[in-house]
Protein backbone atom coordinates (compact mmCIF):
# COMPACT_ATOMS: atom_id res chain seq x y z
CA UNK A 1 0.00 0.00 0.00
CA UNK A 2 1.47 3.60 -0.67
CA UNK A 3 2.09 5.64 1.99
CA UNK A 4 -0.03 8.76 2.00
CA UNK A 5 2.01 11.77 1.18
CA UNK A 6 1.87 15.17 2.52
CA UNK A 7 3.47 18.54 1.83
CA UNK A 8 4.50 18.81 5.32
CA UNK A 9 4.58 16.34 8.48
CA UNK A 10 5.02 17.80 12.13
CA UNK A 11 6.04 15.68 14.50
CA UNK A 12 4.30 17.03 17.65
CA UNK A 13 1.34 18.23 18.06
CA UNK A 14 2.35 20.58 21.67
CA UNK A 15 2.32 24.19 21.06
CA UNK A 16 4.81 24.43 18.55
CA UNK A 17 3.26 21.87 16.50
CA UNK A 18 -0.01 22.96 16.47
CA UNK A 19 0.87 26.78 16.01
CA UNK A 20 2.97 26.04 13.23
CA UNK A 21 -0.10 24.18 11.64
CA UNK A 22 -2.28 26.85 12.06
CA UNK A 23 0.53 29.50 10.68
CA UNK A 24 0.51 27.18 7.24
CA UNK A 25 -2.77 27.17 6.60
CA UNK A 26 -3.11 30.71 7.21
CA UNK A 27 -0.23 31.65 4.69
CA UNK A 28 -0.28 28.49 2.50
CA UNK A 29 -3.32 26.77 2.72
CA UNK A 30 -2.64 24.77 -0.84
CA UNK A 31 -0.20 22.91 1.60
CA UNK A 32 -1.36 19.46 2.74
CA UNK A 33 -0.15 19.55 6.69
CA UNK A 34 -0.22 15.95 8.75
CA UNK A 35 0.54 16.51 12.53
CA UNK A 36 1.01 14.10 14.77
CA UNK A 37 0.27 14.25 18.59
CA UNK A 38 1.43 11.95 20.89
CA UNK A 39 -1.41 12.86 23.95
CA UNK A 40 -4.53 12.08 23.96
CA UNK A 41 -6.56 15.04 23.36
CA UNK A 42 -8.80 16.71 24.39
CA UNK A 43 -5.93 17.07 27.48
CA UNK A 44 -6.32 18.07 30.67
CA UNK A 45 -6.60 21.74 31.37
CA UNK A 46 -4.04 23.00 34.13
CA UNK A 47 -1.69 19.89 33.97
CA UNK A 48 1.94 18.82 33.25
CA UNK A 49 2.41 21.37 30.30
CA UNK A 50 4.97 24.81 31.22
CA UNK A 51 5.84 27.89 29.37
CA UNK A 52 1.90 29.48 30.49
CA UNK A 53 3.45 33.10 30.60
CA UNK A 54 3.79 34.88 27.20
CA UNK A 55 5.60 38.18 26.45
CA UNK A 56 5.28 40.81 23.36
CA UNK A 57 6.15 38.79 20.96
CA UNK A 58 4.10 35.28 21.74
CA UNK A 59 1.37 37.36 22.51
CA UNK A 60 1.31 39.50 19.45
CA UNK A 61 1.84 36.17 17.37
CA UNK A 62 -0.95 34.37 19.20
CA UNK A 63 -3.26 37.43 19.33
CA UNK A 64 -2.80 38.92 15.90
CA UNK A 65 -0.04 36.42 13.67
CA UNK A 66 -2.55 33.45 14.28
CA UNK A 67 -5.92 35.30 14.98
CA UNK A 68 -6.51 33.93 17.86
CA UNK A 69 -7.47 37.50 19.95
CA UNK A 70 -11.28 36.16 20.57
CA UNK A 71 -9.90 33.06 22.32
CA UNK A 72 -7.30 34.88 24.32
CA UNK A 73 -9.80 37.65 25.74
CA UNK A 74 -12.43 34.67 26.49
CA UNK A 75 -10.87 31.78 28.08
CA UNK A 76 -7.72 32.90 28.84
CA UNK A 77 -6.42 35.80 31.44
CA UNK A 78 -4.82 39.09 30.21
CA UNK A 79 -1.37 39.26 32.17
CA UNK A 80 -0.32 42.25 34.30
CA UNK A 81 2.84 42.37 33.07
CA UNK A 82 5.94 40.43 35.28
CA UNK A 83 6.14 41.58 38.81
CA UNK A 84 9.01 40.47 41.23
CA UNK A 85 9.63 40.26 45.06
CA UNK A 86 12.74 40.49 46.04
CA UNK A 87 13.47 38.86 49.97
CA UNK A 88 14.13 40.03 53.40
CA UNK A 89 15.52 38.09 56.05
CA UNK A 90 12.32 35.46 56.49
CA UNK A 91 10.13 36.49 53.32
CA UNK A 92 7.40 36.09 55.73
CA UNK A 93 5.38 39.19 54.94
CA UNK A 94 5.22 40.38 51.24
CA UNK A 95 4.47 44.07 52.09
CA UNK A 96 8.34 44.69 53.45
CA UNK A 97 9.74 42.82 49.93
CA UNK A 98 10.89 45.63 47.67
CA UNK A 99 8.25 45.38 44.64
CA UNK A 100 9.03 45.46 41.12
CA UNK A 101 6.07 45.81 39.13
CA UNK A 102 3.78 47.82 36.66
CA UNK A 103 0.98 49.97 38.22
CA UNK A 104 -1.59 49.11 35.39
CA UNK A 105 -1.53 47.09 32.18
CA UNK A 106 0.32 48.09 29.77
CA UNK A 107 -0.74 49.14 26.64
CA UNK A 108 0.98 45.59 24.80
CA UNK A 109 -1.01 43.35 26.28
CA UNK A 110 0.34 39.76 26.76
CA UNK A 111 -1.58 36.79 28.68
CA UNK A 112 -1.63 33.81 30.54
CA UNK A 113 -2.34 30.59 29.07
CA UNK A 114 -3.90 27.94 30.08
CA UNK A 115 -1.63 25.30 27.91
CA UNK A 116 -4.47 22.45 28.00
CA UNK A 117 -7.21 24.94 27.44
CA UNK A 118 -4.91 26.70 24.70
CA UNK A 119 -3.95 23.79 23.12
CA UNK A 120 -7.57 21.74 22.82
CA UNK A 121 -8.58 24.71 21.02
CA UNK A 122 -5.96 24.96 18.37
CA UNK A 123 -6.25 21.41 17.60
CA UNK A 124 -9.36 21.83 17.03
CA UNK A 125 -9.11 24.89 15.03
CA UNK A 126 -6.71 22.77 13.30
CA UNK A 127 -8.97 20.38 11.74
CA UNK A 128 -11.50 22.19 10.79
CA UNK A 129 -9.33 23.96 8.35
CA UNK A 130 -8.25 21.22 6.88
CA UNK A 131 -4.55 20.10 8.88
CA UNK A 132 -4.92 15.83 9.32
CA UNK A 133 -4.63 15.92 12.97
CA UNK A 134 -4.08 12.28 14.79
CA UNK A 135 -3.59 12.32 18.30
CA UNK A 136 -2.44 9.20 20.88
CA UNK A 137 -0.14 8.83 17.90
CA UNK A 138 3.76 8.22 18.02
CA UNK A 139 6.47 8.57 15.64
CA UNK A 140 8.45 5.13 16.04
CA UNK A 141 11.19 5.81 13.08
CA UNK A 142 12.42 8.87 10.65
CA UNK A 143 14.44 8.18 7.52
CA UNK A 144 15.27 11.51 5.96
CA UNK A 145 15.07 11.64 1.78
CA UNK A 146 13.58 12.52 -1.12
CA UNK A 147 10.69 12.18 0.49
CA UNK A 148 11.01 11.88 4.07
CA UNK A 149 9.19 8.97 5.56
CA UNK A 150 8.23 8.82 8.72
CA UNK A 151 6.48 5.59 10.53
CA UNK A 152 3.76 6.20 13.06
CA UNK A 153 2.01 4.39 15.58
CA UNK A 154 -1.60 5.31 16.85
CA UNK A 155 -4.72 3.93 18.27
CA UNK A 156 -5.00 0.83 16.28
CA UNK A 157 -2.34 1.08 13.16
CA UNK A 158 1.09 1.43 12.40
CA UNK A 159 1.86 2.42 9.39
CA UNK A 160 3.81 4.80 7.15
CA UNK A 161 3.76 8.40 5.78
CA UNK A 162 5.78 10.49 3.74
CA UNK A 163 6.14 14.33 3.64
CA UNK A 164 8.31 16.40 1.29
CA UNK A 165 8.79 18.56 4.94
CA UNK A 166 9.51 17.05 8.07
CA UNK A 167 9.36 19.90 11.14
CA UNK A 168 10.60 18.37 15.05
CA UNK A 169 8.34 19.39 17.24
CA UNK A 170 8.13 17.03 19.77
CA UNK A 171 9.52 19.18 22.95
CA UNK A 172 12.37 17.82 24.83
CA UNK A 173 12.85 14.39 23.50
CA UNK A 174 14.07 16.48 20.17
CA UNK A 175 13.69 13.84 17.55
CA UNK A 176 16.02 14.95 14.53
CA UNK A 177 18.45 16.62 17.68
CA UNK A 178 18.83 13.03 18.93
CA UNK A 179 19.02 11.09 15.64
CA UNK A 180 21.59 13.81 13.89
CA UNK A 181 23.79 14.61 17.03
CA UNK A 182 22.94 18.21 17.14
CA UNK A 183 22.88 18.66 20.89
CA UNK A 184 25.29 21.65 22.16
CA UNK A 185 25.83 21.47 26.29
CA UNK A 186 25.68 24.75 27.35
CA UNK A 187 26.69 26.12 30.70
CA UNK A 188 23.55 27.50 32.75
CA UNK A 189 23.35 25.15 35.30
CA UNK A 190 19.52 25.04 36.23
CA UNK A 191 16.90 23.01 37.54
CA UNK A 192 13.22 23.32 38.01
CA UNK A 193 9.92 21.75 39.26
CA UNK A 194 6.45 22.73 39.17
CA UNK A 195 2.60 22.15 39.98
CA UNK A 196 -0.85 23.07 39.74
CA UNK A 197 -3.20 23.39 42.58
CA UNK A 198 -7.07 23.91 41.82
CA UNK A 199 -7.25 27.42 43.51
CA UNK A 200 -6.64 31.15 43.04
CA UNK A 201 -3.06 32.10 44.85
CA UNK A 202 -3.53 35.99 45.49
CA UNK A 203 -0.59 37.67 45.98
CA UNK A 204 -3.35 40.94 46.82
CA UNK A 205 -4.53 38.97 49.64
CA UNK A 206 -1.13 37.91 51.46
CA UNK A 207 -1.46 41.05 53.41
CA UNK A 208 -4.18 43.81 54.71
CA UNK A 209 -1.96 46.86 54.58
CA UNK A 210 -3.98 48.99 52.72
CA UNK A 211 -0.86 51.42 51.17
CA UNK A 212 0.36 47.98 49.80
CA UNK A 213 -2.48 47.26 48.03
CA UNK A 214 -3.36 50.45 46.64
CA UNK A 215 0.33 50.50 44.91
CA UNK A 216 -1.87 48.34 42.18
CA UNK A 217 -4.63 49.09 40.47
CA UNK A 218 -7.84 47.11 41.56
CA UNK A 219 -5.72 44.78 43.53
CA UNK A 220 -4.72 43.02 40.40
CA UNK A 221 -0.84 41.50 41.12
CA UNK A 222 -2.27 38.32 40.96
CA UNK A 223 -2.89 38.80 37.72
CA UNK A 224 1.11 39.22 37.25
CA UNK A 225 3.55 36.64 36.46
CA UNK A 226 4.58 37.31 39.87
CA UNK A 227 8.68 36.15 41.21
CA UNK A 228 9.40 34.99 44.63
CA UNK A 229 13.23 35.96 44.35
CA UNK A 230 16.12 35.01 46.15
CA UNK A 231 20.13 34.23 46.01
CA UNK A 232 20.08 31.71 43.12
CA UNK A 233 16.41 30.95 42.86
CA UNK A 234 12.87 32.11 41.82
CA UNK A 235 9.46 31.13 42.28
CA UNK A 236 6.74 31.34 39.96
CA UNK A 237 3.10 31.94 40.93
CA UNK A 238 0.70 31.86 37.38
CA UNK A 239 -2.93 32.43 37.67
CA UNK A 240 -4.81 29.98 34.87
CA UNK A 241 -8.38 31.02 32.93
CA UNK A 242 -9.39 27.17 34.15
CA UNK A 243 -9.30 28.41 37.95
CA UNK A 244 -6.42 27.28 39.24
CA UNK A 245 -2.65 28.49 39.48
CA UNK A 246 0.88 27.19 38.29
CA UNK A 247 3.76 27.38 40.81
CA UNK A 248 7.28 26.79 40.19
CA UNK A 249 10.37 26.54 41.38
CA UNK A 250 13.70 27.52 39.51
CA UNK A 251 17.00 27.22 40.96
CA UNK A 252 20.81 27.45 40.33
CA UNK A 253 21.78 23.72 40.93
CA UNK A 254 25.08 24.53 42.81
CA UNK A 255 23.17 26.70 45.70
CA UNK A 256 19.90 25.33 45.75
CA UNK A 257 20.44 21.01 44.79
CA UNK A 258 18.14 19.02 42.24
CA UNK A 259 17.05 16.77 45.12
CA UNK A 260 15.87 19.91 47.20
CA UNK A 261 13.10 20.36 44.61
CA UNK A 262 12.65 16.92 42.40
CA UNK A 263 9.11 15.29 44.85
CA UNK A 264 6.54 17.62 45.62
CA UNK A 265 7.43 16.88 49.47
CA UNK A 266 10.52 18.19 48.93
CA UNK A 267 9.63 21.04 47.14
CA UNK A 268 7.18 22.19 50.25
CA UNK A 269 10.21 21.24 52.26
CA UNK A 270 12.28 23.74 50.50
CA UNK A 271 9.38 26.64 50.28
CA UNK A 272 9.03 26.31 53.60
CA UNK A 273 12.93 27.13 54.36
CA UNK A 274 13.47 29.84 51.59
CA UNK A 275 9.44 31.20 50.73
CA UNK A 276 7.77 30.45 54.03
CA UNK A 277 4.73 32.65 53.34
CA UNK A 278 4.20 31.36 50.16
CA UNK A 279 4.64 27.69 51.99
CA UNK A 280 1.80 28.52 54.23
CA UNK A 281 -0.48 28.82 51.11
CA UNK A 282 0.46 26.00 49.34
CA UNK A 283 0.49 22.94 52.21
CA UNK A 284 -3.29 23.31 53.70
CA UNK A 285 -3.46 22.45 49.49
CA UNK A 286 -1.31 20.00 49.11
CA UNK A 287 -3.98 17.09 48.98
CA UNK A 288 -5.52 18.64 46.27
CA UNK A 289 -2.48 18.30 43.86
CA UNK A 290 -3.12 17.80 40.22
CA UNK A 291 0.28 17.55 39.11
CA UNK A 292 3.72 18.08 39.44
CA UNK A 293 6.94 17.41 37.60
CA UNK A 294 10.83 18.68 37.59
CA UNK A 295 13.54 18.93 35.71
CA UNK A 296 17.23 18.95 35.50
CA UNK A 297 19.70 21.05 33.38
CA UNK A 298 16.73 22.29 31.41
CA UNK A 299 18.89 24.37 29.27
CA UNK A 300 20.51 22.77 26.13
CA UNK A 301 21.76 23.89 22.94
CA UNK A 302 21.59 22.61 19.72
CA UNK A 303 23.79 23.17 16.38
CA UNK A 304 20.91 24.14 13.38
CA UNK A 305 17.42 24.31 13.40
CA UNK A 306 17.14 24.76 9.59
CA UNK A 307 18.37 22.87 6.87
CA UNK A 308 17.61 23.08 2.93
CA UNK A 309 16.85 19.56 3.05
CA UNK A 310 13.82 20.28 4.12
CA UNK A 311 14.01 19.86 7.73
CA UNK A 312 13.52 21.92 10.96
CA UNK A 313 13.76 21.63 14.55
CA UNK A 314 10.82 24.25 16.39
CA UNK A 315 10.00 24.86 19.99
CA UNK A 316 12.20 22.56 22.89
CA UNK A 317 12.80 20.15 19.93
CA UNK A 318 16.07 22.72 19.19
CA UNK A 319 17.77 24.93 22.09
CA UNK A 320 16.19 25.93 25.03
CA UNK A 321 17.52 28.71 27.56
CA UNK A 322 15.66 29.84 30.98
CA UNK A 323 12.16 30.45 31.64
CA UNK A 324 12.78 33.49 33.30
CA UNK A 325 11.24 36.69 31.07
CA UNK A 326 9.19 33.70 29.75
CA UNK A 327 11.13 33.67 26.39
CA UNK A 328 9.82 29.81 25.35
CA UNK A 329 6.72 30.59 23.47
CA UNK A 330 8.73 33.79 21.97
CA UNK A 331 11.44 31.14 20.41
CA UNK A 332 8.38 29.36 19.02
CA UNK A 333 6.94 32.37 17.64
CA UNK A 334 10.50 33.53 15.63
CA UNK A 335 11.17 29.95 14.93
CA UNK A 336 8.02 29.01 13.09
CA UNK A 337 7.95 32.11 11.19
CA UNK A 338 11.49 31.16 9.64
CA UNK A 339 9.81 27.81 9.01
CA UNK A 340 6.98 28.97 7.19
CA UNK A 341 9.04 31.15 5.09
CA UNK A 342 11.48 28.45 3.92
CA UNK A 343 8.58 25.71 3.62
CA UNK A 344 6.30 28.47 1.30
CA UNK A 345 9.47 29.93 -0.73
CA UNK A 346 10.39 26.00 -1.65
CA UNK A 347 7.14 25.03 -2.55
CA UNK A 348 7.60 27.80 -4.95
CA UNK A 349 10.56 26.09 -6.41
CA UNK A 350 13.02 28.68 -4.56
CA UNK A 351 16.48 27.71 -3.79
CA UNK A 352 16.60 27.78 0.11
CA UNK A 353 19.94 27.27 0.71
CA UNK A 354 21.54 30.51 1.60
CA UNK A 355 18.42 31.05 3.27
CA UNK A 356 18.07 28.18 5.41
CA UNK A 357 22.01 28.79 6.45
CA UNK A 358 20.96 32.90 7.50
CA UNK A 359 18.03 31.86 9.23
CA UNK A 360 19.83 29.72 11.32
CA UNK A 361 22.39 31.97 12.03
CA UNK A 362 20.01 34.57 13.43
CA UNK A 363 17.77 31.77 15.16
CA UNK A 364 21.11 30.75 16.98
CA UNK A 365 22.61 34.39 18.06
CA UNK A 366 19.25 34.92 19.26
CA UNK A 367 19.10 32.13 21.65
CA UNK A 368 22.79 33.07 22.36
CA UNK A 369 21.64 36.76 23.43
CA UNK A 370 19.12 35.14 25.38
CA UNK A 371 21.02 32.87 26.79
CA UNK A 372 23.49 35.50 28.55
CA UNK A 373 20.77 36.99 30.31
CA UNK A 374 20.82 33.77 32.86
CA UNK A 375 24.16 32.44 32.65
CA UNK A 376 25.94 32.70 35.84
CA UNK A 377 23.65 35.49 36.25
CA UNK A 378 21.46 33.15 39.13
CA UNK A 379 23.67 34.60 42.26
CA UNK A 380 22.21 38.34 41.40
CA UNK A 381 18.32 36.93 41.68
CA UNK A 382 17.98 38.04 45.32
CA UNK A 383 19.92 41.45 44.95
CA UNK A 384 17.08 44.33 44.44
CA UNK A 385 18.82 46.97 43.24
CA UNK A 386 21.50 45.17 40.65
CA UNK A 387 18.40 43.20 39.40
CA UNK A 388 15.95 46.23 39.43
CA UNK A 389 18.80 47.91 36.47
CA UNK A 390 19.04 44.15 34.99
CA UNK A 391 15.58 43.87 34.36
CA UNK A 392 15.30 47.26 33.18
CA UNK A 393 18.23 47.00 31.09
CA UNK A 394 16.64 43.66 29.49
CA UNK A 395 13.23 44.82 28.77
CA UNK A 396 14.99 48.07 26.72
CA UNK A 397 16.99 45.75 24.97
CA UNK A 398 14.07 43.02 23.98
CA UNK A 399 11.74 45.90 22.99
CA UNK A 400 14.12 47.90 20.89
CA UNK A 401 15.49 45.01 18.93
CA UNK A 402 14.21 41.87 19.03
CA UNK A 403 10.60 42.89 19.78
CA UNK A 404 10.56 45.90 17.34
CA UNK A 405 11.37 43.67 14.62
CA UNK A 406 9.07 40.95 15.17
CA UNK A 407 5.92 43.43 15.49
CA UNK A 408 7.24 44.94 12.04
CA UNK A 409 7.57 41.71 10.11
CA UNK A 410 10.93 42.17 9.51
CA UNK A 411 12.94 39.31 11.05
CA UNK A 412 12.67 36.83 8.01
CA UNK A 413 13.10 40.02 5.41
CA UNK A 414 17.04 39.20 5.08
CA UNK A 415 17.67 42.29 2.80
CA UNK A 416 16.41 44.34 5.88
CA UNK A 417 18.32 42.27 8.70
CA UNK A 418 21.41 42.65 6.38
CA UNK A 419 21.29 46.30 6.07
CA UNK A 420 20.87 47.23 10.03
CA UNK A 421 23.97 43.83 10.37
CA UNK A 422 26.43 46.14 12.14
CA UNK A 423 24.01 48.05 14.02
CA UNK A 424 23.17 44.39 15.66
CA UNK A 425 26.35 43.56 16.10
CA UNK A 426 27.23 46.67 18.07
CA UNK A 427 24.08 46.30 20.07
CA UNK A 428 25.06 42.11 21.16
CA UNK A 429 28.22 43.50 22.47
CA UNK A 430 26.93 46.14 24.18
CA UNK A 431 24.66 43.69 25.85
CA UNK A 432 27.15 40.79 26.61
CA UNK A 433 29.44 43.73 28.17
CA UNK A 434 25.98 44.98 30.13
CA UNK A 435 25.69 41.11 31.74
CA UNK A 436 29.57 40.95 32.74
CA UNK A 437 29.09 44.68 34.33
CA UNK A 438 25.86 43.74 36.27
CA UNK A 439 27.20 40.25 37.75
CA UNK A 440 30.74 42.27 38.86
CA UNK A 441 28.59 44.93 40.53
CA UNK A 442 26.68 42.32 42.53
CA UNK A 443 29.87 41.04 43.79
CA UNK A 444 31.39 44.35 44.71
CA UNK A 445 27.71 45.47 46.43
CA UNK A 446 26.88 45.14 49.86
CA UNK A 447 23.94 47.13 50.07
CA UNK A 448 20.80 46.02 52.18
CA UNK A 449 17.51 47.97 50.66
CA UNK A 450 14.31 49.23 52.20
CA UNK A 451 11.21 47.48 51.09
CA UNK A 452 9.32 49.92 48.14
CA UNK A 453 8.17 50.25 44.72
CA UNK A 454 9.47 51.02 41.61
CA UNK A 455 8.14 50.15 37.90
CA UNK A 456 10.08 49.65 34.78
CA UNK A 457 7.82 51.96 32.63
CA UNK A 458 8.74 54.81 35.46
CA UNK A 459 11.54 55.56 32.78
CA UNK A 460 9.89 57.28 30.55
CA UNK A 461 11.51 56.57 27.04
CA UNK A 462 11.38 52.53 28.76
CA UNK A 463 7.55 53.27 28.56
CA UNK A 464 7.43 54.52 25.02
CA UNK A 465 9.62 52.12 23.65
CA UNK A 466 7.11 49.08 25.00
CA UNK A 467 4.18 51.18 23.76
CA UNK A 468 5.75 51.90 19.92
CA UNK A 469 5.72 48.29 19.48
CA UNK A 470 1.94 48.27 18.46
CA UNK A 471 2.24 51.54 16.12
CA UNK A 472 1.65 51.60 12.39
CA UNK A 473 4.40 49.51 10.17
CA UNK A 474 7.48 51.41 9.14
CA UNK A 475 9.02 51.25 5.91
CA UNK A 476 12.71 50.26 5.76
CA UNK A 477 14.23 53.83 6.36
CA UNK A 478 12.36 54.54 9.59
CA UNK A 479 12.67 51.35 10.76
CA UNK A 480 16.42 51.57 10.55
CA UNK A 481 16.37 54.84 12.14
CA UNK A 482 14.17 53.38 15.06
CA UNK A 483 16.80 50.46 15.74
CA UNK A 484 19.59 53.46 15.26
CA UNK A 485 17.99 55.55 18.04
CA UNK A 486 17.18 52.75 20.20
CA UNK A 487 20.79 51.46 20.54
CA UNK A 488 21.61 54.55 20.91
CA UNK A 489 19.51 55.04 23.71
CA UNK A 490 20.75 51.77 24.81
CA UNK A 491 24.68 53.53 25.03
CA UNK A 492 22.96 55.86 27.45
CA UNK A 493 21.28 53.61 29.57
CA UNK A 494 24.02 51.80 29.91
CA UNK A 495 25.91 54.39 31.62
CA UNK A 496 23.24 55.57 33.85
CA UNK A 497 23.59 51.90 35.29
CA UNK A 498 27.26 52.34 35.46
CA UNK A 499 27.08 55.85 36.74
CA UNK A 500 24.87 54.15 39.53
CA UNK A 501 27.04 51.26 40.35
CA UNK A 502 29.76 53.27 40.62
CA UNK A 503 28.05 55.46 43.38
CA UNK A 504 26.98 52.89 45.37
CA UNK A 505 30.39 50.84 44.91
CA UNK A 506 32.89 53.15 44.37
CA UNK A 507 36.07 51.52 45.30
CA UNK A 508 35.29 47.96 43.44
CA UNK A 509 37.42 48.91 40.36
CA UNK A 510 33.79 48.75 38.22
CA UNK A 511 35.05 50.78 35.89
CA UNK A 512 37.68 48.26 34.61
CA UNK A 513 34.58 46.10 33.57
CA UNK A 514 32.55 48.28 31.59
CA UNK A 515 34.18 51.82 29.83
CA UNK A 516 31.44 54.05 28.53
CA UNK A 517 31.18 57.83 28.22
CA UNK A 518 28.95 59.36 30.85
CA UNK A 519 28.02 62.66 29.58
CA UNK A 520 25.19 61.53 28.45
CA UNK A 521 24.14 59.02 30.78
CA UNK A 522 20.19 58.11 31.70
CA UNK A 523 19.60 59.34 35.07
CA UNK A 524 18.13 56.51 37.03
CA UNK A 525 16.09 58.11 39.01
CA UNK A 526 13.16 56.00 39.40
CA UNK A 527 15.49 52.58 39.62
CA UNK A 528 17.44 54.24 42.85
CA UNK A 529 16.49 51.93 45.90
CA UNK A 530 16.29 53.03 48.87
CA UNK A 531 19.34 52.03 51.38
CA UNK A 532 18.82 50.98 54.88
Amino acid sequence: MRPDVYDVVIAGGGLAGLTLARQLRREAPHLSVFVAEKRQHPAREAAFKVGESTVEISAHYFHTRLDLAGHLRSEQLEKLGLRYFFPTPDNRRIEERFELGPPEFPPVPSFQLDRGRFENMLLDANRASGVVVEDECRVTRVDLGEPHRVQISGRDRHRTIEGRWLIDASGRHGLLRRKLSLDQRVGHDANASWFRLPLRVRVDDWTTDSSWRARVRSSDRWLSTNHLMGKGYWVWLIPLGSGSTSIGIVADDTLHPYARINRFDRAVDWLREFEPQCADVVEPHARSLEDFLALRHFAHGCRRVYSADRWALIGEAGPFTDPFYSPGSDFIAMGNDFTVDLIVRESKGEDIGVRADMFNDSYLRTYGAFLRLYEGQYSIMGNAQVMTCKVAWDNGCYWSVTALLFYQNRLRDVAFTGSIADLVEHFALLHARMQQFLRAWHEADEHVYQAGFASVIALERLRQLQAELATEPLDDGALRERVRTNIAWLERFAAGIRRLALERAPHAGLERVLSLDGQNAIDLGPLRLPRS
